[in-house]
C-alpha cells in the first residue's frame, strides 16, 4: 500500500472504536455543536485578510517531527491577529500527531474559520468536526469517490459546515459537486509526496468559477502567492512553512509583512 492507503485504512480502524466510545447524540450535545460558524468563503473574499489558511501541524509522513513545541492556543491566536483568512488543525494522531483536543483549543480563540484537515472517510467524522468547533472540513477526492463526495458534502451542508474538496489532478474534477463550497488543489502528490506548483497552474481554469480555489503546499515564498494570485486563486493553504520554524507565530507575521510589501 501507498502512504494514503495505509493512512486511510487506520482511520478507517480507528473510527470502529471511536463510534463505540462516543455516540452522534454523545456529539450533538457538545456547545459547539449549535454554533453557528463563520464563513471561509466570506473571509476569502475580505481584502483586509490575506487568504492565507495557515496550518497547525507538528508532524506528516514525509518530513517527520516539524514542531512538537509549539502551543496550539498561541499559535492560532497569532495566525488570527496577524491577518489569516482560516486557520487549518490537523487532527489526526498517528501520521501527523494532531488531534481533535487541537480543533477544540483552537475555536476557543473563534477569530477566524476553523478546517478541520483530516482523512474524511466516514459522516461521522463530520459531527466530530462540528462538536470540536470547525467550520469547514475537507474532502480528499483521492479517497473517496465521486458518489461519496456529493453524500458527504450534502450532509456537511446540513450541519452548517463549509466544504473544501481537495484535488490533486484532472481526473479528480469529475468529484466536484454542488454541495462543494471551494476547491483545493494540492500541489503534493498523496502517493509520492513529491510537490510542483504547476500542479495549481494547471488546473485552476478548469475550476468552476463560483467556487473559490485553494492553492494547497510548496508555498513558501511571497512570489509564490503572487504567482497564484494572478492565476486566479482566492486562498493558499500553508502549514510547514511557518510550523518548522522555532516561532511559528513570529515567521507567520514576517510573511505577511512582506506580503504586503509586495
Amino acid at each position: 500500500m501507498n502512504i494514503l492507503e495505509t493512512i486511510v485504512a487506520q482511520k478507517r480502524k480507528e473510527l470502529i472504536l471511536q463510534k463505540q466510545r462516543v455516540t452522534l447524540a454523545d456529539l450533538e450535545q457538545e456547545k459547539y455543536f449549535a454554533q453557528q460558524n463563520l464563513s471561509l468563503t466570506a473571509f476569502l473574499q475580505d481584502p483586509a485578510k490575506t487568504g492565507i489558511i495557515a496550518e497547525f501541524k507538528r508532524k506528516s509522513p514525509s518530513k517527520g517531527v516539524i514542531n512538537d513545541k509549539a502551543l496550539v492556543t498561541e499559535v492560532i491566536t497569532a495566525y488570527g491577529q496577524n491577518g489569516a483568512s482560516g486557520i487549518s488543525v490537523l487532527t489526526d494522531q498517528e501520521f501527523f500527531g494532531g488531534s481533535l483536543d487541537d480543533l477544540r483549543s483552537a475555536a476557543t480563540i473563534n477569530q477566524v474559520p476553523l478546517l478541520r484537515k483530516d482523512f474524511m472517510v466516514d459522516e461521522y467524522q463530520l459531527w466530530e468536526a462540528k462538536a470540536h468547533g470547525a467550520a469547514v472540513i475537507l474532502l480528499i477526492a483521492a479517497c473517496l469517490t465521486p458518489a461519496e463526495v456529493k453524500n458527504m458534502a450534502k450532509t456537511a451542508r446540513t450541519l452548517g459546515l463549509e466544504v473544501l474538496l481537495e484535488i490533486h489532478n484532472e481526473a479528480e474534477l469529475e468529484h466536484i459537486c454542488d454541495d462543494v463550497h471551494m476547491v483545493g488543489v494540492n500541489n503534493r502528490n498523496l502517493k509520492t509526496f513529491e510537490v510542483s506548483i504547476e500542479t495549481s497552474l494547471q488546473l485552476i481554469n478548469k475550476i468552476p468559477k463560483e467556487m473559490p480555489a485553494i492553492a494547497e503546499s510548496g508555498i513558501s515564498e511571497v512570489d509564490t502567492i503572487v504567482t497564484l494570485r494572478n492565476a486566479g486563486f482566492k486562498g493558499f493553504l500553508i502549514g510547514e512553512n511557518f510550523m518548522k520554524q522555532a516561532n511559528p507565530s513570529i515567521a507567520f507575521a514576517d510573511f505577511v509583512n512582506q506580503l504586503k510589501a509586495s
